[in-house]
């Protein structure tokens, strides 16, 4: 076979990492048209579910559903693979509900592995990563531990837990990413060399047991919902048969196990120094933690349809062996069950995310970006969507374009990489509802009506899959004009009805619109108090039309504030800062404000607001020495940085 020449190991984009983020980045890149590399540690283990095989809740499934919104490839898989699927906070409001979905881990491998072969422009290549080609601040390829050396513009981070990793069961360790896999030991040091700061996080998994040795009689059935539920805007999964989960409960029996042997768990023996993840903890550190709460939850998930292992998410641990044996043993529904896979902790390399600006690119080396828990986060969706803007971001630089930016009151994408690169991290990061100050505007339900305009723009999503959209939006558009025309009657058939469902009767004819916003009153409920033709009308209107009719009713006013706030702030959080100023000279500002604004460097003054030690008060003087910069200073040329990111962040 004739060898490769130079030429044809040169990329536009390369993707260092084969996890949830790289998968996202590679595929976005490839798309997006540019010749993307994708290197991998294992190709076989590309898109592993380590974790719990699970996708999206509070939180996590808007992100999956927005990765889906601008083309990425999570929401999809998820939907080819789930074994249960279930809607949360279905008696809460709209801006709290979310899909999650309970996947087959090996089918969700294979299927991304399929679409990633048949993406054009993309290649896949297996070896370690070990050394940045950095010249001059400036990305320009990297070498392998076997001596390949690959070219590119540009180039992705999402090494996942593989930087300097080693996986710690009890008082044994050793070097490896997960367990079974070596770590990449040479990448580190070669970032170090490049001027980045790296420092230790540690995340650790629960045992694996025999779903065969448990006692389901013992714990609470759960099952998944009959609706046909989808984290994809594009497609409805197939009917299959859903998978049963369980909840059980951790007892004192469970806690005396632990306390009685803490003094050999790592977090007390110290050969775990990293920090780990507050909402996610092991089940040592919540007895050492919450020494009075009497039970916590453990629940009992199917890895998939051809394994019995099940997962048992609550009991995260990396005691001994022997001691997992007996925590598992000492819990309802699990006296019997088998350990087939040991808990285990696993520590790594990470680089602090203020080091980055918010298109994910790194302020210290042009054209490289990272993604993933290499930038202090944990999660499959939180990686995923990483890697998503990562990889758009990495092609728009290779093709000299301005970079993608989403803000906070676009996307909860825009939430988690502003609080990333603005607040930095002491722990892994992890996406709730209550991040986001607009969540009520951030929905689970209109993930594409936000955001696929911008996809199609990127050439992420088809014209096809756009016109569904546009389609959606117009229907709502009409019979919101409907319903504002429309008119219920009074009299006393509807007064029966209204009554029967808790509300007054009408004092006299109303709007239907008027009356969609009684809390009392759903759209079928409305179907009834019209008659003739309003209510053929009314009862055409397609399921999802229904959802947002009924979520503006319900909440119109809240969105209508949101909004006004919106606005409001807008002028402020997109008021660009030069990359150049120079914090130290403004007088006013705090010590504090200084120090933190020049290390920080925020590209906006929205952004500068949100850094922690910098108050209101610093924020004025701020505004008022910008204001007379931007007076002295002539516009930025077009496609220069700051020009670059108006135009992002103004889309």
């Amino acid at each position: 076979m004739r060898a490769k020449t130079q030429q044809e190991w040169t990329y536009d984009v390369i993707v260092v990492g084969g996890g949830h983020a790289g998968c996202e980045a590679a595929l976005a890149s490839a798309r997006m048209g540019c010749r993307t590399a994708m290197v991998a540690l294992h190709l076989d283990n590309i898109a592993l579910m380590p974790c719990n095989p699970a996708i999206g809740g509070v939180g996590k499934g808007q992100l999956t559903r927005e990765v889906d919104a601008l083309g990425g490839e999570q929401g999809r898989n998820a939907d080819r693979a789930f074994i249960q699927i279930r809607m949360l906070n279905t008696s809460k409001g709209p801006a709290v509900q979310a899909l999650r979905a309970q996947a087959d881990k090996r089918l969700y491998e294979d299927w991304m592995k399929v679409a990633m072969s048949r993406t054009p422009g993309l290649e896949l290549v297996q070896g370690e990563a070990a050394t940045l080609d950095v010249s001059r601040e400036t990305i320009n390829g990297v070498t392998l531990a076997d001596g390949r050396y690959l070219r590119c513009r540009s180039l992705v981070l999402a090494t996942g837990t593989f930087l300097r990793a080693k996986v710690v069961i009890g008082d044994r360790s050793y070097a490896a990413g997960r367990v079974g896999e070596l770590p990449a030991q040479h990448l580190s040091a070669s970032l170090l060399a490049a001027g980045l700061e790296v420092e230790r996080f540690q995340s650790a998994t629960p045992p694996r047991i025999d779903g065969a040795t448990i006692d389901p009689g013992r714990m609470v059935l759960q099952q998944g919902d009959t609706v046909p539920w989808s984290f994809s805007h594009w497609q409805t999964p197939s009917p299959r048969r859903q998978l049963p989960c369980y909840l059980t409960y951790t007892t004192a029996a469970t806690h005396e196990v632990v306390s009685k042997h803490l003094h050999l768990s790592p977090l007390k023996s110290g050969s775990v120094s990293g920090k780990g993840p507050r909402y996610c903890p092991s089940i040592d550190r919540k007895v050492i933690n919450f020494p009075d709460k009497q039970r916590h939850p453990v629940f009992v998930e199917p890895e998939g349809i051809t394994t019995r292992e099940m997962y048992l998410q609550g009991l995260t641990t990396s005691l001994p062996v022997f001691v997992q044996e007996m925590i598992i043993h000492a819990t309802p529904g699990l006296e019997r069950a088998r350990l087939v896979r040991p808990g285990y902790a696993v520590e790594y390399d990470y680089l602090p995310p203020q080091q980055l600006t918010l298109s994910l690119q790194s302020k210290a080396v042009s054209g490289l970006f990272s993604a993933g828990q290499i930038n202090g986060t944990s999660g499959y969706e939180e990686a995923a969507a990483q890697g998503l803007m990562a990889g758009i971001n990495a092609a728009l630089h290779a093709r000299n374009e301005p970079p993608f930016v989403l803000r906070r009151d676009q996307a909860y994408i825009g939430v988690l990489i502003d609080d990333l690169v603005t607040e930095g991290v002491d722990e892994p990061y992890r996406m709730f509802t209550s991040r986001a100050e607009y969540r009520l505007l951030l929905r689970h339900d209109n993930a594409a009506e936000r955001l696929s305009s911008l996809g199609h723009a990127l050439g992420l999503i088809s014209d096809e899959q756009l016109a569904t959209v546009e389609e959606k939006q117009r229907k709502v558009a009409e019979y919101t004009e409907l319903l504002e025309s429309m008119m219920v009657r009074s009299g006393q058939v509807n007064a029966e009805v209204l009554e029967a469902l808790g509300t007054p009767p009408l004092g006299g004819s109303q709007p239907a619109a008027r009356v969609l916003r009684r809390p009392q009153i759903s759209f079928a409920n409305l179907v009834e108090l019209v008659s003739g033709a309003d209510r053929d009308r009314l009862a055409s209107a397609p399921p999802e039309v229904i959802e947002q009719l009924e979520i503006q009713a319900r909440y119109d006013g809240y969105i209508r504030r949101q909004m006004a706030e919106i606005r409001r702030h807008r002028a402020t959080e997109t008021l660009l800062i030069p990359a150049d100023f120079d914090y130290r000279s403004v007088e006013g500002l705090t010590f504090e404000a200084k120090d933190k604004l020049a290390r920080i460097r925020p590209d906006t003054l929205g952004q500068a607001s949100r850094v922690s030690g910098v108050s209101p008060a610093d924020i004025s003087v701020l505004l008022i020495h910008l204001h007379r910069l931007l007076r002295t200073r002539e516009e930025p040329a077009p496609g220069s940085g700051d020009q670059a990111l108006r135009q992002a962040q103004c889309t």
